[in-house]
């Protein structure tokens, strides 16, 4: 059963309501819809709830925070704009008026005429109000988000892949429940900590507008060591004349290209940046924006990169960097479970392609040292670059040279990323295994094929590699994504079923490509961990079938997690 939830119109009579249509499993209404005062929402989703439904929202990010913070917490949903995301793009679609004026709309170019791997996250919803006195402007009506609806439910189940679209859809729209709960939730954070880890780095907090003790120094022993003493070391144009000054020719400020040179002023430069990252990325104002009632509380954005992994919205979220982890420490009487997928790239890639002998370098062990044994003599570090650049394009140059070893011995698996290169070159799409698929080209790109002279060929020639290096990674990290997604959600199913209506486990707190962090009870440390582990081997049979490919993860228990790693 389908349970779709849509706001009432402003200005009508009832402005504060909202309506919830029962639908069959085609999306046809199975009974009247039932209006519902916002005040009551919850209590009547939680009545509901035991029925087991799949609530079907324009976008889950505008309900369900209301209903965590009225103690309600929704199993299933179907996040009509995530999944409109997906079958804007998806190849296996089937063909509707819906799909074609989906893929009529405007795909922005950029300016290089290369694919875009980050796509703007949507606009922040405006639903701060939603469940107030005043209600925000409502979304679409009723009827058309059922519309909708029917029109997604036709294109997933009428399409050649239904299985694997229905469980894509299925767990980017788990996947938006979940980045809803870990936002309410919450990653414990010290903000006593915090402020410890920055007082002594920087020194105490400046006043507003001024430089902290350490970064002033700094500052001073830079404008010493170039002779320069009124220069702005905050200012990239300023710095790099200051550097030219003294000498040190340098086109960019970037690390691997200032340690090239051998001046004093270097040491306290790269220091200097480093500290100054620090302050700007995660200091005091992000602190007091964060971070609030001991938790760091960022916005995630599903499906923010078109491969379908997470991005966020502020925060930094997906770049916690390593000198301030230590500030996230779990409450008392609770652990922290870290857990990532070891290798998870190229062990998806031996999974698409089922390739015996990657498969076999995989089994039981560390997989670039098992790729090393089969056909570098044991060199792991050769072996790994090789795989890399099998899997991210960097084909020439140490990696290029490897590669017709890495060829020989896994002819199926570097098979698979050098057909979908091929296909990105000529202006093709590829797919995820699941059925994510990548954009199109741009009206730019097509253009740039379109040469006349020898300078237009080359960059063609150029732009046409760039894609292919796009797509030749985007079915292996698209598909790692997915499974990363399959494994989010079945700990998320299993920690709710665990709890059986009674004493939370454990919570999900962070999310980051292949790496989860929970928020666990100490009794209830064993118990989860193993959940953990058992989610991963679900999210593999769930992907691939029965295969003979170890996904392992890795897990520690932790009191910090700046202690995972």
């Amino acid at each position: 059963m389908y349970i779709l939830v849509a706001a009432t119109d402003r200005g009508t009579a009832e402005p504060n309501t909202a309506y919830l249509q029962p639908l069959d499993d085609d999306g046809a209404p199975s009974a009247a819809p039932v209006v519902v005062p916002f005040a009551e929402l919850p209590g009547k989703v939680a009545e509901l709830e035991s029925k087991r439904p799949r609530w079907v929202f324009e976008n889950a990010r505008d309900w369900h925070p209301q209903l965590l913070r009225n103690g309600v917490s929704i199993e299933r949903c179907h996040d009509l704009t995530l999944i409109r995301g997906i079958l804007r793009f998806a190849a296996s679609a089937a063909p509707s008026p819906y799909i074609e004026e989906l893929r009529n709309a405007p795909v922005d170019d950029v300016d290089d005429a290369l694919p875009r791997q980050l796509m703007p996250p949507p606009p922040a919803p405006d639903q701060g109000t939603l469940f107030e006195s005043e209600p925000a402007a409502a979304g679409m009506p009723l009827d058309d988000l059922r519309a909708e609806f029917q029109a997604q439910l036709a294109a997933i189940t009428q399409s050649a892949q239904a299985n694997r679209l229905a469980l894509l859809t299925a767990a980017e729209s788990a996947g938006a429940l979940v980045a809803v709960e870990m936002e309410h939730f919450g990653m414990p954070w010290r903000e006593d900590v915090h402020r410890d880890i920055l007082t002594n780095a920087l020194g105490p907090r400046p006043r507003e507008g001024h430089r902290p003790a350490e970064l002033e120094r700094l500052a001073g022993e830079l404008r010493s060591a170039l002779g320069n003493p009124a220069f702005n070391p905050d200012s990239p144009q300023e710095l790099l004349r200051a550097l030219h000054r003294a000498g040190i020719e340098v086109k960019t400020t970037r690390q691997w290209e200032l340690e090239q040179h051998n001046h004093p002023a270097i040491p306290p430069l790269l220091h200097y940046k480093k500290l100054s990252r620090l302050l700007t990325a995660n200091g005091w104002t992000w602190l007091d924006t964060w971070v609030h009632d001991g938790r760091f509380r960022p916005e995630y954005v599903v499906g923010g990169v078109v491969t379908g992994r997470w991005a966020s919205r502020g925060g930094g979220a997906l770049q916690i960097p390593r000198v301030i982890r230590d500030a996230s420490r779990p409450d008392p009487g609770h652990r922290f479970i870290v857990a990532d997928a070891a290798q998870l790239e190229p062990r998806v890639l031996a999974a698409l392609a089922r390739d015996s002998a990657l498969a076999e370098a995989a089994r039981g062990r560390d997989l670039y040292q098992g790729i090393a044994d089969q056909g570098f003599g044991g060199d792991r570090a050769k072996a790994k670059l090789a795989m890399l650049g099998a899997m991210y394009g960097a084909t020439t140059g140490e990696s290029g040279r490897l590669m017709p070893q890495l060829t020989r011995t896994y002819p199926q698996a570097i098979a698979v990323v050098e057909q979908a290169a091929r296909k990105g070159e000529s202006g093709g799409v590829v797919s995820t295994h699941l059925g994510r698929s990548c954009p199109p080209p741009s009206s730019r790109w097509l253009q740039a094929q379109h040469s006349t002279t020898a300078d237009e060929q080359r960059r063609a020639e150029g732009v046409a590699r760039a894609r292919g290096r796009f797509t030749r990674n985007f079915v292996v990290q698209g598909t790692a994504a997915e499974w990363a997604l399959c494994w989010l959600a079945e700990i998320r199913r299993r920690l709710r079923a665990a709890a059986g209506g009674g004493a939370v486990l454990g919570e999900l707190v962070f999310f980051l490509h292949d790496e989860v962090v929970l928020h666990v009870r100490d009794e209830c440390v064993k118990d989860v961990e193993a959940i953990v582990q058992e989610s991963a081997s679900a999210a593999t049979n769930l992907l691939f079938g029965n295969i003979p490919i170890d996904f392992p993860v890795n897990g520690v228990v932790v009191d910090s997690y700046a202690d995972a790693k």
